[in-house]
């Protein structure tokens, strides 16, 4: 019945030939790889698994990978949202320079990437020197993992939220503006609800990509065991030692945990989303026939009540700041 409701609604024909497709290539690339790793850890007795998981090299790898990644995220959530704010509402020289720099993470292999950051935050270099007076020691420590993993996330944030950015329309900030709300109020009742789905969808991306990031991180880190090694490099030294079901044990716990971590945040971005556009999109969900609302109305209409039955911002001369003459 599901079935004929979808290929009765489609624009294009071949529904189920393109279902199968998307199945076998999706089984192909990650359902047959990742159900490998489970089979081969399952080889391993129970005292086994436990005591590769729980030695004290592999838990304080765990321990750095996850929480380097999960400060280096939440860094590059900050300061993700203020460099697309930035190239989105501000005109200035070398915008499309400054634009495509943010990029470069994605075309500069990650090997380099380590290369070029340890030789400008060691002790030597032109950033470390100058922090080193002070007692802050950045290569071949942790606080370079994360420095590395910030760099290689950063691009994730931005280029999710700067389209989010560039689609909201400005006239919702004068429409907030009238309506008696200072620029703090329009922040964060207005601009931050907008974009928060996309931060999170972008935290989401910067935080999976560090957690198996190797090439960039290994130069910096100095890998010293229960210091700065991290769960990738575990990994690789028990596959160069042909403990394949060691290696693929501590893969599973990074799997599991991963995809815990990573569904918790799926639940906070859509907890995160407009209530008007989770009730609309459960409504369209449930009817064909219907679409959520618009997310300008709903934006408004969370933050300050006011809303066009179509769901559209109120126009601005409809909406008068209260020490206005009527």
């Amino acid at each position: 019945m599901t079935a004929r409701v979808l290929v009765r609604h489609s624009v294009l024909p071949g529904f189920g030939l393109a279902l199968g497709f998307t199945l076998t290539y999706l089984s192909l690339v990650v359902l047959i790889p990742l159900s490998a790793v489970f089979f081969k850890t399952a080889t391993m007795t129970w005292d086994a698994f436990w005591a590769t998981v729980t030695s004290a090299r592999v838990l304080a790898s765990l321990r750095l990978t996850f929480g380097a990644s999960l400060v280096a995220a939440t860094v590059n959530a900050g300061f993700g949202l203020l460099v697309a704010w930035v190239l989105v509402r501000y005109p200035f020289p070398g915008r499309r320079l400054v634009d495509a720099l943010v990029d470069l993470p994605f075309a500069l292999p990650t090997a380099v990437a380590g290369i070029a950051l340890t030789a400008v935050y060691s002790t030597k270099g032109w950033v470390g020197a100058l922090l080193e007076p002070h007692g802050i020691k950045v290569a071949f420590t942790p606080l370079g993992v994360i420095v590395a993993l910030t760099f290689i996330g950063l691009p994730f944030v931005v280029r999710t939220v700067q389209p989010v950015l560039e689609d909201l329309e400005k006239e919702l900030e004068e429409a907030a503006a009238s309506l008696g709300a200072d620029r703090w109020q329009t922040v964060r009742r207005v601009i931050l609800p907008a974009v928060a789905p996309a931060l999170l969808t972008g935290f989401a991306l910067a935080f999976a990509r560090a957690i198996g990031e190797y090439g960039s991180v290994i130069f910096i880190a100095g890998n010293i065991p229960l210091v700065s090694e991290i769960a990738p490099l575990i990994i690789i030294t028990k596959l160069e030692q042909y403990d394949y079901a060691g290696a693929t044990a501590v893969a599973t716990v990074m799997l599991v945990v991963s995809f815990g971590l990573l569904l918790a945040i799926n639940g906070l971005q859509w907890w995160a989303r407009p209530r008007g556009e989770r009730e609309g999109t459960a409504r369209a969900g449930s009817d064909p026939g219907m679409s959520p609302r618009a997310p300008g109305g709903a934006a408004l209409e969370s933050a300050f009540g006011t809303a066009s039955p179509e769901g559209d911002s109120l126009p601005i001369s409809s909406a008068r700041h209260p020490g206005a003459r009527s």
